[in-house]
């Protein structure tokens, strides 16, 4: 039985190309949400400084991102889309989580007031 693995990469996008990043991984966001490898996905932005990003991808499994999605046509088509940012990222990698998670009691407000 494979477990879950997150993928995180950091980004430092100057901030006069955030609109086009944004808009890039808007179009990237398509075959992520096709691949059967992909559990979920989030790209936050930083409050404190607009030119970090976080991208936060649950795979199946590593390999299964690896061996799987990586060698899609999948792949191929959110490169495309992504390609010109790779020179801004500052960590790639994938991450197993702990037994440390939870929920805040302020888990169910944010549902309510949206």
């Amino acid at each position: 039985m494979t477990t879950s693995t997150v993928e995180y990469i950091r980004y430092r996008i100057p901030e006069e190309r955030s609109a086009e990043f944004l808009a890039a991984y808007a179009k990237a966001a398509a075959p992520l949400a096709e691949a059967p490898q992909c559990v979920d996905y989030e790209l936050a932005r930083c409050e404190e400084d607009f030119e970090h990003f976080i991208l936060r991808i649950t795979w199946t499994s590593t390999e299964d991102h690896l061996e799987g999605f990586r060698k899609s046509e999948l792949f191929q088509d959110f490169l495309a889309e992504i390609q010109p940012y790779a020179p801004y990222i500052e960590e790639m990698r994938h991450y197993k989580p702990t037994v440390v998670r939870g929920t805040g009691a302020g888990a169910g407000e944010g549902a309510a007031g949206a």
